[in-house]
């Protein structure tokens, strides 16, 4: 480290003789203090953080939006029974695999009965096992999961706050553990269990233009694409990594459509159908 030092000069009088007056010295000026330099603000970086903040659509909110537009069929009721296993050697595939059952949860915690909540819970906790998140957030699992047990009243309410805080809270520390593409991986796995649903209530309903506000997201599938190509390729996860990234090419190609069709829809839901089966 650098320390800056001030230098003191004294002025000294003596050549033999008697020595002449000294002058006297006019009284030194205070100096201004100098300005303390702004802390310089990284815009790439905050940028980063929007995107993973603002870009990918929580399931929530997904439900948010079918509601707003009037399609009465719930996400949660069109949540499929999955018997996801995790590989711990394969933390890119487990991370996906976690998002898709985070999700469930997330979407089911109002209506599922306690025991199955708690069942998605516990598959949770293995999808952040497998993917070496940390022992804080078993921890935390393992106290919602007391909760869920326990459910009476308004519990629900407080449990779904919970979770969704749980959510939000858990990425810093995600990031920390099991490195930067792990978080993105299992966003991607929500989002692509929430399109699913929506493709799916969407064809129910019949009403293929609610896709032109709730299924054109390209810049998302763009994200995604950045981070499934960073994911490590083994022989194990070749196969659906592969398919991974065929399901968003496709879902961005119908995203730049001006107008979603029935068909579009359908084949959203074809292509989720298609990689989702495959975990």
């Amino acid at each position: 480290m650098t320390i800056p030092m001030l230098a003191l000069t004294a002025l000294l009088v003596g050549c033999g003789g008697e020595e002449p007056p000294t002058p006297a010295t006019p009284e030194a000026k205070p100096e201004a203090a100098a300005p303390v330099p702004a802390a310089k603000i990284d815009l790439s970086e905050l940028k980063k953080q929007a995107e993973q903040v603002t870009l990918v659509p929580a399931p929530k909110e997904m439900q948010k939006a079918l509601d707003k537009a009037n399609i009465k069929d719930a996400l949660e009721s069109l949540v499929q029974e999955r018997k996801i296993a995790f590989d711990a050697k394969d933390a890119d595939v487990a991370a996906v695999k976690t998002g898709v059952v985070l999700a469930d949860t997330l979407l089911t915690v109002r209506t599922a009965p306690p025991e199955k909540l708690a069942e998605r819970m516990k598959a949770v906790k293995a999808g952040m096992k497998a993917v070496k998140a940390g022992e804080d957030i078993d921890k935390t699992i393992d106290s919602l999961i007391g909760d869920i047990q326990n459910l009476g009243g308004g519990a629900r309410d407080s449990l779904e706050q919970e979770l969704e805080q749980m959510h939000a809270a858990v990425i810093p520390e995600i990031e920390y553990e099991a490195g930067d593409q792990i978080v993105p991986l299992i966003q991607a796995g929500a989002w692509l269990e929430g399109s699913n649903l929506l493709a799916a209530a969407i064809i129910k309903a019949n009403r293929p233009e609610v896709a032109n506000d709730l299924l054109r997201q390209p810049a998302v599938c763009d994200y995604f694409l950045k981070y499934v190509d960073m994911a490590g390729k083994t022989k194990a996860n070749e196969e659906v990594v592969g398919q991974l990234r065929t399901t968003l090419e496709k879902l961005k190609e119908i995203s730049v459509k001006p107008t979603l069709s029935l068909e579009d829809v359908q084949e959203v839901k074809k292509q989720t159908d298609t990689v989702l089966g495959m975990l």
